[in-house]
């Protein structure tokens, strides 16, 4: 019997990681991997570097291309290959043409955006969804399951209009066991950490200085470490911190889980690493409500988030197979 085929549609490198930590649990298939992709007017954009801030190109897709030759995987690029069986993608805001119609699996990336006026406009305008960016995902219904974080994100899932039959409470890679970032080798301890956001670089407003002020205030004296947003104008975001902030630390790329892992205090904007800290117990701070983060924050099960999906993924991958040999209940399809 020919293998199935499993196509996985990365992005940011850490929707791109996340997919390959689930591919581990489908070593009976073909898995496929290819960074996010487009068509129509928005591949024009691309072609003519229009949206090199988005994981369509610019330095998210060659973060993922270095990923995925780095750890050998085999790549479709736009999944024209073959007629695969079943997709994964981690976001639906903006949901290739050519894989409509097939299995496909929805894995929350992590925090999704505020549901600000276009994200009003865009469900009552059936307005494109890529619009109001993150605060849309899972809006399209174009998968067969959605897999999220936690009991709190299936709850606001719910209230946006998300069929709850289609919800599993699975966890998500990446910020399923972070107490393992405890052990590392990141040579500062006991700091205040500042995380910033690429808000400017996807055309949002954001008062930097005041931000940047805010975090002195919070640090108090204390050394200040600050971690660039991968996203973000680094030239002219380090030029900002010294001018208000000449004794911080700035950091471009590393390890930010190891970072948080050794602070005293986090400040964030609107960023999934909040959670990150929350785990661990830090003193957090984020433009989002911390009492309405708690109930949203992720399950820690020890990293077995990708095995959860898998397991459930499967059991629809082989769905044809079990109606074939006469079952008939498959609750255990559409219950956690």
């Amino acid at each position: 019997m020919e293998r199935k085929k499993i196509l996985f549609i990365g992005g940011s490198l850490n929707q791109t990681t996340m997919m390959h930590k689930i591919s581990m649990y489908f070593q009976e298939y073909d898995n496929y991997f290819t960074p996010f992709y487009t068509e129509g007017s928005l591949e024009i954009l691309v072609k003519n570097g229009l949206l090199d801030f988005t994981i369509l190109a610019g330095r998210f897709k060659e973060q993922t291309v270095n990923y995925l030759k780095k750890h050998n995987l085999k790549v479709d690029y736009k999944g024209k290959s073959f007629n695969y069986d079943l997709v994964f993608i981690s976001q639906d805001i903006l949901v290739p043409n050519n894989i409509l119609g097939k299995k496909i699996f929805l894995v929350q990336e992590g925090m999704t955006d505020p549901e600000n006026i276009m994200y009003h406009l865009v469900k009552n305008l059936k307005m494109p969804r890529w619009i109001a960016s993150t605060s849309t995902n899972g809006l399209s219904d174009c998968y067969e399951l959605f897999f999220v974080a936690s009991e709190g994100y299936k709850n606001l899932f719910i209230k946006k209009g998300i069929n709850p039959d289609k919800i599993r409470v699975t966890g998500i890679p990446n910020f399923d066991n972070c107490k393992e970032n405890l052990i590392n080798d990141f040579p500062y301890n006991d700091f205040v950490l500042v995380a910033t956001s690429d808000r400017r670089e996807t055309l949002n407003y954001e008062n930097r200085n005041k931000f940047i002020s805010n975090s002195n205030e919070i640090a108090n004296g204390r050394q200040l470490i600050v971690k660039l947003h991968p996203n973000e104008n680094f030239e002219r975001a380090i030029r900002e911190i010294k001018r208000l902030a000449p004794e911080a630390i700035v950091y471009t790329s590393g390890n930010i889980n190891h970072m948080i892992a050794n602070c005293a205090v986090l400040i964030t904007k609107y960023s999934t690493v909040v959670y990150v800290g929350m785990a661990l117990g830090k003193e957090v701070y984020s433009d989002f409500d911390i009492n309405h983060l708690k109930e949203l924050c992720p399950i820690q099960n020890n990293g077995q988030s990708a095995e959860n999906i898998a397991k459930i993924a499967k059991a629809h991958l082989e769905y044809e197979n079990f109606k074939y040999l006469g079952a008939t209940n498959f609750n255990f399809l559409y219950h956690n």
